[in-house]
C-alpha cells in the first residue's frame, strides 16, 4: 500500500494494470491485479484521468454545476475548495481533508478522520468559515459534499456552490497540488507510526506551509502574507 500510494502520487493516471506492471518491473514483485484493485479501493484511489476518487457520489443528492472554468482567482475569498486524500500510517491509514483559498493558497482549516463520514468535512468547513467567507465554494461530487449537512452550512452563509465534473482533477487543481506538497514534503519523510504522530506532524507542516513556505506562483511570498496582507 505504501508503494502504491507513492507511485500513485507521482502518476495519478495509473490504474491497476499499470501499477501491477510497475511493481513487477521496478520492485520485482509479482502481485495479482485483483489484489492491487482491492488495495486501491481500500485507499480510495482510482486511475481515472487523472484524480484519485476518494469520494463516492450519492445519486439521491443534488449535484451543482462547475462554475470555475476559465476563471482566474484574483482576490482572497473569491474561491475556496476542499478535497480528501489518503494519509498512510505504518500499520493503517487516515483520511485528511483541507479547505484552501485559491488566490493565496492559504489552508484555512484541515481535519483528520479514520472514516469517510461527512462529519470531518463539515467540521473543517465550519472552522474555515470562522476566518472568512468565500464567494464560491468548489468540491467534487462526493457524498460528503452533497449531503444536507455540508450543503446546509454553505447555503446558510449564502455561498455559491460549484462542483467538479466527474473524473476531472484539473477542476480542483489547487487541492491536488496541495496534496502533492503535503505527501512529498511531510508524510513520506516522516513515516507516521500513529494517528497522533500524523496529527502533530501535519499541524506543524500546515503552520510551515501557510507562514514560511515560499511559493513561486505567489512571487516567492507565503500564503499567509497573501491572505492577510494587512498583517504582513
Amino acid at each position: 500500500m505504501q508503494m502504491i500510494d507513492e507511485q500513485y502520487t507521482k502518476v495519478p493516471f495509473y490504474g491497476s494494470r499499470k501499477i501491477v506492471a510497475w511493481l513487477a518491473d521496478t520492485h520485482g514483485l509479482i502481485v495479482n491485479r485483483k489484489r492491487v484493485q482491492r488495495l486501491m479501493r481500500k485507499m480510495r484511489l482510482e486511475g481515472i484521468y487523472p484524480r484519485p476518487r476518494l469520494t463516492q457520489r450519492d445519486t439521491q443528492h443534488r449535484v451543482y454545476p462547475y462554475l470555475l472554468r476559465g476563471l482566474v482567482a484574483d482576490r482572497v475569498n473569491q474561491v475556496w475548495s476542499t478535497d480528501i486524500t489518503y494519509i498512510r500510517l505504518r500499520n493503517g491509514f487516515l483520511y485528511l481533508t483541507a479547505v484552501i483559498d485559491w488566490f493565496s493558497r492559504y489552508v484555512l482549516s484541515w481535519e483528520l478522520s479514520n472514516t469517510l463520514d461527512a462529519g470531518f468535512c463539515v467540521s473543517a468547513l465550519q472552522r474555515a468559515l470562522v476566518k472568512g467567507c468565500p464567494e464560491i465554494f468548489n468540491t467534487d461530487q462526493g457524498c460528503q459534499y452533497t449531503c444536507k449537512d455540508f450543503i446546509g452550512v454553505l447555503e446558510a452563509a449564502n455561498i455559491t456552490i460549484s462542483m467538479d465534473g466527474r473524473g476531472r482533477c484539473l477542476d480542483n487543481i489547487f487541492s491536488e497540488r496541495l496534496w502533492r506538497s503535503v505527501k512529498y514534503e511531510e508524510v513520506y519523510i516522516k513515516d507516521y507510526a500513529t494517528g497522533d504522530d500524523a496529527f502533530q506532524g501535519l499541524r506543524k507542516y500546515f503552520g510551515f506551509y501557510n507562514s514560511e513556505r515560499l511559493h513561486q506562483a505567489l512571487g516567492y511570498r507565503t500564503p499567509a502574507s497573501m491572505y492577510f496582507p494587512q498583517v504582513n
